[in-house]
């Protein structure tokens, strides 16, 4: 009873999503009040109904009821209860389910929360916001329905996907749809902005919140599936330029873009026909994914469909809603006008250069991206080409070495105009700092490639960099030094979320240079009891034991790896075979410090000589990998700083007029960001 609840209100939301689609649009074509008000209250009915039947398909998931279709295919009785919950969302039609209560939770924050804005913008808002709720839903019902049933049910289920048992998968997945679906608000709000013909500092100031939001929640959800990726696969990597990583890296690039051009418009009312395009193409790429990831086209380990039928849907939904949206820019944007005028120094034209540059970074990955399928479809799959890392670390590092450069300077550059010389005599100690870094790193590490000191003193460059622009903001070097400079208030009050952000930027690169340029690995067999030397490190392989988990079986070797120091590290990576599924998964065994990974993975065993085992085993040193996720960690804490900033949600200052008017220019201050 409980699935035909569940599928019962998801038709009356997917009702209540096509009304919403065009009530409150017509009442602001209309300037009527009535008409415009029912959006809000659509927005938040479609809310409920979505989440009732994501709470249906959940139970279904919990009380392992195989009479529904999905549960039969994705869980098992003995699976636990964590991955039972996870399941929900670890396959196809349960994760496009999670899509739609994420995108109906967006729209009825809209509805509650943006009260401040101006009625006419809000109906519209909401109204795309119901369009792309309406095409998914539609998706959802006619072609992956989560409630089919199975007559007779059967006693139990097939499991869900090994790999995808684990804590980080359970929480990746939304992190990551909240990004994807957080850029439709900024989509819904270019659109609506084009529909009304005026771009404003206002509409900058509503919009960036949400994009804020956005790019936070896709940012944690990258760093999450990367970390669970670095132990979980045993590759002993934590990036592998996979192509659906790639399918949520080219949004981020984008969003990233986005989140500093919108600060242009709400700051100095410029740049309005740049972001409006930039609001469009991040939600393209967002739906590029969900078409790459789902469509059968690409092999990954993170793909949840192959049906080409479904895939060619998703595809109908991108063509008609980012080719309806390019086709309203064509025709709206020539009429949305700006008169600021800045000079080739200024805040302004960093942030251009920043928006080219990931621009096209971006374009770089998504070649790389599609090259394979776009040759293998013009040749009939007679000419199969793989582009792997060697192509994306050839382009796109290079392309970002410009912007790593830029990001010191950014921060302490002016609205408008500004003296470079005044600037960089500002960055000196940063310059000093990152060329010291570079030569001790060089020092230490002759043997590397050239390019990471190279790295490692752009990375110095941005922390000190970003460091400097706090320092000015505290004006902490301005007055003689007293102890009453030191009240932490005062310090706090000036932390910004760019700071933040930047500072995990420079960690972060830290990280991704020493584990690429200075990892070593060893791949060895060992019997029981045999001991082999790796660098400065003695490997010995003490025992196997076997057991079994809640639904798997367990391998396990117990490592013992004595350092030169006679110190020892115990390490026990395992197998583990899933007897529903019969497939196997590895556990990397991992001893962490804050300058150094060791990270061991068991593989497959033979009979060699006397009738005995003999393990394959692989043993990494990555150093710095831990910078990674510290910096990754760093630049989340950055967004939800800036979230956590009243100012950016204080729309109501703006909306008081009966008619927005264009945002008054003004000088800006030293602490405008």
């Amino acid at each position: 009873m409980i699935p035909e609840i569940g599928q019962f209100v998801l038709l009356l939301a997917l009702l209540v999503a096509g009304v919403q689609s065009f009530i409150p649009l017509l009442g602001a074509s209309q300037k009527n009040s009535a008409l415009m008000k029912t959006g809000s209250s659509m927005a938040i009915a479609q809310f409920f109904l979505i989440l009732i039947a994501f709470f249906a398909l959940t139970y279904a998931f919990v009380v392992s009821d195989f009479s529904v279709y999905l549960v039969f295919k994705n869980s098992h009785s003995l699976k636990p209860m964590l991955y039972k919950i996870s399941g929900v969302w670890g396959n196809h039609e349960g994760s496009m389910l999670l899509w739609a209560l994420i995108l109906a939770i967006f729209g009825a924050a809209v509805a509650v929360f943006a009260n401040g804005l101006p009625s006419t913008l809000k109906a519209r808002v909401i109204s795309v916001q119901a369009m792309i709720g309406f095409c998914f839903l539609t998706f959802i019902v006619f072609t992956s329905n989560p409630f089919d049933r199975l007559d007779p049910p059967p006693l139990n289920g097939l499991g869900l996907n090994p790999i995808l048992q684990d804590p980080g998968l359970a929480f990746h997945p939304p992190l990551l749809y909240l990004g994807y679906v957080g850029f439709s608000v900024a989509f819904s709000f270019a659109i609506a902005g084009l529909l009304e013909e005026q771009i404003d500092g206002s509409w900058g100031k509503w919009v960036r919140p949400w994009v804020i939001s956005a790019w936070t929640s896709l940012t944690a959800g990258i760093v999450l599936g990367s970390w669970w990726a670095y132990y979980e696969l045993g590759w002993g990597g934590w990036w592998f330029w996979d192509p659906v990583e790639n399918a949520s890296f080219m949004p981020w690039l984008f969003g990233t873009a986005l989140l500093h051009s919108v600060i242009v418009v709400e700051k100095r009312n410029t740049l309005k026909i740049w972001t409006l395009l930039l609001a469009i193409l991040t939600f393209f790429l967002c739906l590029l994914g969900t078409f790459l990831v789902r469509s059968g086209v690409l092999t990954s380990v993170h793909a949840f469909a192959s049906d080409p039928e479904r895939g060619i849907f998703i595809l109908m939904i991108l063509i008609l809603a980012v080719g309806g949206a390019l086709i309203l820019f064509a025709l709206k944007a020539p009429r949305i006008t700006s008169s600021v005028s800045f000079s080739f120094f200024s805040r302004e034209s960093a942030i251009i250069l920043n928006n080219l540059i990931l621009t096209f970074s971006s374009i770089t990955v998504l070649l790389g991206t599609l090259y394979p399928l776009i040759l293998e479809s013009i040749t009939g799959g007679t000419n199969s080409v793989s582009v792997g890392p060697p192509y994306f670390n050839l382009t796109f590092v290079p392309i970002m070495i410009p912007l790593l450069i830029a990001i010191s300077f950014g921060p302490l550059l002016a609205w408008k105009h500004n003296n470079l010389a005044v600037i960089a005599n500002k960055l000196k100690i940063a310059l000093i700092s990152a060329a010291v870094a570079a030569i001790i790193t060089y020092i230490i590490v002759p043997d590397g490639p050239i390019l990471a000191p190279i790295a490692i003193g752009l990375a110095i460059w941005i922390a000190v960099g970003s460091l400097t622009e706090w320092a000015m903001k505290t004006k902490l070097f301005d007055k003689p030094f007293n102890i009453t400079n030191l009240k932490f208030s005062y310090f706090i009050r000036a932390i910004s979320g760019m700071t933040f952000a930047h500072l995990g930027l420079s960690i972060l690169i830290i990280g991704i240079t020493g584990s690429s340029a200075w990892q070593t690995e060893f791949i060895t067999s060992l019997y029981l009891g045999e001991s082999k030397q790796f660098k400065e490190h003695k490997i010995t392989l003490e025992k196997v034991e076997y057991f079994s988990g809640p639904n798997y079986e367990v391998e396990r070797a117990h490592l013992l790896i004595t350092k030169p120091n006679g110190e020892t590290l115990k390490f026990m990576p395992e197998r583990r075979f899933f007897p529903v599924s019969g497939q196997t998964t590895t556990e990397a065994s991992i001893k962490t410090t804050l300058l150094v990974d060791l990270y061991a993975v068991l593989g497959e065993s033979k009979v060699h000589q006397k009738s005995e085992k003999k393990w394959t085993l692989r043993f990494f040193i990555n150093p710095l990998i831990p910078w990674i996720w510290f910096g990754a960690v760093l630049m989340v804490c950055g967004g939800l700083l800036s979230l956590a900033n009243p100012s950016h949600w204080t729309v109501n200052l703006y909306a008081s007029r009966k008619k927005r008017s264009p945002a008054k220019i003004s000088e800006p201050t030293k602490m405008d960001i």
